[in-house]
């Protein structure tokens, strides 16, 4: 039967961990000394390097990012209005499809309806509107603060 070896206690790993921890941090740090005393300039070289990388992250977030929908936030444009007309959530939807300048096709595609429901959705929207076009349906839109 083979001897089986005593278990070693898990404060003899842990402190076996930290002495390597602290010779490599101390290894580290003497690398870095020689580093920074035998080419300064690179370190200054890198410092701005990381400064402009930073500045032009953070003028590329802000000048760059997207505002997102109504659609997307879930903000209604102008809710007392969509009530008083009586306009649906799904109708504000098309709407707002129309204000992209999507097509009945396309807006079918993206709200997952036929294009027939599409139809009748944008002829209540005219008749709810007083509209007889899309431009004429939109401009009111507008005005009434349902769509950007």
């Amino acid at each position: 039967m083979p001897r089986s070896r005593p278990a070693i206690p898990w404060t003899h790993i842990a402190l076996y961990a930290a002495l390597l921890a602290a010779g490599t941090f101390a290894l580290q740090w003497l690398d870095y000394q020689r580093l920074v005393r035998s080419s300064p300039s690179a370190i200054y070289d890198g410092l701005l390097a990381t400064g402009f990388l930073a500045l032009g992250l953070w003028l590329g977030m802000r000048l760059l990012s997207r505002r997102a929908s109504p659609v997307e936030t879930g903000i209604e444009g102008n809710p007392r209005a969509a009530e008083a007309l009586g306009i649906s959530p799904r109708e504000l939807e098309v709407l707002r499809e129309i204000a992209a300048g999507h097509s009945n096709k396309e807006i079918a595609l993206r709200l997952h309806v036929s294009p027939n429901t599409v139809k009748t959705h944008v002829a209540r929207l005219f008749e709810k509107l007083e509209a007889r076009r899309r431009t004429d349906a939109l401009r009111k839109a507008r005005e009434l603060g349902l769509v950007p």
